[in-house]
């Protein structure tokens, strides 16, 4: 059978979970503290939006040399016949633009 236990080995016992007891309260304090909760808030969004952002530059990267790619051909020399379309069009929106801002005005 199992030996009997001293009232000194319960006494340790109960010393030692008391111990442990305390602990566990602390670290659930602090898990629980407005701070931490805030602070781990904080650093899930800045996980998020640095997530969001390089996704965002890659995607722009890889638009940027698909755009490059088209208006050139595949020896290197500029595509004028896709290139003078794509100027208008940069001309007439930031044509666009300007004639906005000064009605605003």
């Amino acid at each position: 059978m199992s030996e009997a236990r001293t009232p000194a080995q319960i006494e340790a016992d109960i010393v030692r979970r008391r111990e442990q007891l305390a602990d566990t309260l602390d670290e659930i304090g602090v898990r629980m503290h407005p701070k931490t909760i805030i602070g781990d808030a904080k650093a899930r969004a800045v996980g998020i939006v640095d997530h969001a952002a390089g996704r965002a530059v890659v995607a722009v990267n890889r638009l940027m040399t698909d755009v490059r790619d088209g208006l050139r051909h595949e020896d290197g020399a500029p595509r004028v016949e896709r290139i003078v379309p794509v100027a208008l069009v940069a001309v007439g929106v930031a044509g666009l633009v300007v004639l906005s801002v000064r009605r605003r005005r």
